[in-house]
């Protein structure tokens, strides 16, 4: 497939220079049962470039400046298709139908038991055995005036991972002027279901494979988490976050807290929780901040969301690397998940993750990128 470039001239604030906009994709390889996957980029008039795959919609790339004005991708991806299929660990993916946990891998909806893939023990994780993560989508580009998008689209059948009803699912990549990643969700299903779909990239501002993210600062506007039990469900409190490691509401650097005595902490192995926003509107808010010294770069987190599920990479042990054969060691990433709260579906305190027949499941996470 010859390399398709779609390109837009315009016109650079303050001054004559024109500079591109530009949609483009190539091939990325083939899956085991012999589809072609396809990766798209989208390049912004900055210089600023996301890349992105209609396999898992995983992304692969996010190509962000330094204060030096010294460009690196941001977050952690795999060299092949193959790694996609059989070792990804949710680098970059699309989350679905239901992300984070599910405890016994069932839920009861209208009176009825459902089971889910189970595939983490006992519970359902990131949408079960095959879940979004693991599935083609198709895809369209479009292109604004100074914005470039991906929208990937599917439709996860009746019975999909043990869940009712045809859900169909459109979920947009835009890259904007402003250095922003803006992912737009859409989802209507023919029948009551339960959907809570999130983005699962892997984040390290100093370059991914650049060592760990324990220098990185942190800001989260939550005043409670929810706390977990042993097989990382949460136990339905929403605890509060004073006097704890998990307080982060002023920016504080990840290696200060990660190793304090904590029960919670010990039970992850790091963070790995929900924080519960403060943001009983589901309004647009700042959900999250996060700041590299070295680099200066830095990320903010917008969201319509009420839950944000913060992970250090706990799992990461070098077995794993970059397509450019850099190790993604200990802790060398973390993951910001805009979400509803973990195992929704069983926890009547929760705010409902139920979508109703013919409603529309709608939602908007903003990535934006920065250096000082």
């Amino acid at each position: 497939m010859n390399k398709i470039i779609v390109l837009v001239a315009a016109l650079c604030l303050g001054g004559n220079l024109w500079a591109k906009v530009e949609v483009s994709c190539e091939p990325f390889g083939k899956t085991a049962d012999g589809k072609m996957v396809t990766q798209y980029t989208l390049k912004n008039s900055n210089g600023m470039s996301v890349k992105a795959l209609d396999f898992g919609g995983c992304i692969t790339q996010i190509n962000v400046p330094d204060r030096n004005g010294v460009f690196k991708n941001v977050t952690l991806s795999l060299p092949s298709v193959q790694d996609y299929e059989t070792k990804s660990p949710y680098f970059g993916a699309l989350i679905g139908r239901v992300c984070n946990r599910i405890g016994g891998a069932k839920f009861i909806l209208n009176g009825r038991e459902y089971k889910v893939g189970a595939n983490e023990g006992s519970n359902s994780l990131h949408g079960g055995k095959v879940g979004f993560d693991k599935r083609m989508w198709k895809a369209k580009t479009l292109l604004g005036e100074n914005s470039a998008s991906v929208v990937f689209a599917r439709r996860s059948p009746h019975g999909e991972e043990g869940y009712p009803g045809n859900l169909d699912v459109e979920v947009s990549y835009t890259l904007t002027g402003n250095n922003e990643l803006v992912i737009d969700y859409r989802a209507v299903s023919d029948a009551d279901t339960v959907c809570n779909l999130t983005q699962h990239a892997y984040f390290n501002l100093r370059g991914a494979g650049f060592g760990s993210i324990l220098g990185h600062m942190v800001k989260i506007n939550a005043d409670r988490y929810t706390p977990v039990n042993v097989l990382m469900i949460p136990t339905g409190e929403k605890r509060s976050v004073s006097g704890t490691p998990f307080d982060f509401r002023q920016l504080a650097r990840i290696g200060d807290r990660i190793g304090l005595e904590d029960v919670q902490l010990r039970l992850a192995g790091g963070f790995d929780h929900n924080w519960c926003l403060n943001n009983p509107n589901s309004e647009m808010i700042e959900a999250a901040e996060v700041y590299e010294p070295n680099s200066g770069r830095w990320m903010r987190v917008y969201t319509d969301q009420i839950g944000l599920q913060f992970y250090t990479g706990n799992f990461l042990d070098g077995t794993l690397s970059s397509p450019e054969g850099k190790p993604y060691g200990h802790r060398g990433a973390l993951v910001l998940e805009t979400q509803h709260y973990p195992d929704s579906p069983n926890k009547a305190a929760f705010p409902s993750v139920v979508l109703k027949r013919g409603d529309v499941y709608k939602t908007r996470t903003v990535y934006q990128f920065g250096a000082y």
